[in-house]
């Protein structure tokens, strides 16, 4: 598994080594940290490798002879800086996702699945947005990430490989270190009377606990290995979806603080909070549910029992 330091992937390397089964992470530590594997890191059946994948022939590619599952989670997760480093999403994510890719195939391992986005859309015309809706991301990093899928489609022609991309939502929960929940409550542990708000407050997006994400991603895998598909993409999303004003209400009060000035500051005309922000999302996982899976929450409890989970950790 790439990736597995990070945010989303050490809580699937949680719930894998939970169920059983034998666990390899590939991590640069970049953006992920150790101490989201520190349950694992004695455990028979866990190994881990500190390695970059834009190496094109680094030593990492020795942990995937004799794999049976590369699951790709590698990436910066920084959306806003695409529009101000693009290199960096080329390099990290399609640079780092062909060479897992060459390498998986070179270690003859069938079955790849990749971490995609939501932001592969772009500005949708159509809300909820299906998986068929036409792909005009608006950041380098979701042109990155589209890129990706595609390289990983073209490899399942061509080669035979086995694949799954997870177009995930906002997913949110304990160990998050990026996004507009932390970005909250940081700003008010420094300034408890004034908060900044980039863009116009009325950017609205889904949120999905990170609890349910994992279970989603587990249960697709399932259905891959089980042969329901060969080669797909799958929305993984919430329901519904709560603007930023709704958002900065639930962070202040459960800070407990009285009377917080809210300041705008819209980085677009139409009022975004950085150029390639999507203003408005929300995923059509009807597919996704057609397949018996279902979220356990909707945005506004994942949001909320976020801000609780990272203001017990210290955030």
């Amino acid at each position: 598994m790439t990736g597995g330091a990070g945010f989303l992937g050490s809580h699937l390397v949680d719930a894998l080594m939970m169920n059983g089964h034998e666990v390899s992470v590939i991590d640069n530590l970049s953006s992920g940290s150790l101490d989201n594997l520190k349950a694992w890191l004695s455990r028979p059946g866990f190994s881990f490798v500190r390695g970059d994948l834009k190496e094109r022939n680094g030593a990492w590619r020795s942990v995937l002879r004799g794999a049976d599952v590369v699951l790709h989670f590698a990436a910066n997760p920084e959306v806003r800086i695409s529009s101000t480093e693009p290199r960096i999403h080329f390099d990290e994510n399609v640079v780092a996702t062909f060479n897992i890719l060459e390498a998986a195939r070179r270690a003859d391992v069938n079955v790849f699945v990749f971490a995609s986005s939501s932001t592969v859309y772009g500005d949708p015309e159509v809300i909820p947005t299906p998986e068929d809706h036409p792909k005009r991301p608006i950041s380098v990093y979701g042109a990155s990430k589209l890129a990706c899928e595609i390289l990983i489609e073209t490899y399942h022609r061509l080669y035979g490989i086995r694949t799954l991309a997870l177009r995930y939502a906002n997913i949110v929960g304990p160990r998050l270190t990026h996004g507009v929940i932390v970005d909250f409550i940081k700003k008010l542990r420094n300034n408890p009377r004034e908060l900044e708000i980039l863009g116009d407050g009325t950017q609205k997006k889904s949120y999905l606990h990170v609890s349910d994400a994992i279970s989603a991603t587990l249960h697709l895998l399932d259905l891959l290995l089980r042969g329901a598909f060969s080669c797909d993409a799958f929305n993984v999303g919430s329901e519904d979806w709560l603007n930023v004003i709704e958002i900065a209400n639930i962070v202040v009060e459960a800070m407990g603080l009285p009377e917080v000035k809210y300041t705008f500051r819209p980085m677009t005309p139409d009022g975004r909070g950085w150029p390639g922000d999507v203003k408005l999302m929300l995923l059509d996982i009807s597919k996704l549910r057609a397949t018996g899976w279902k979220p356990s929450m909707g945005s506004r409890e994942a949001v909320e029992r976020t801000v609780e989970e990272l203001l017990s950790e210290g955030t």
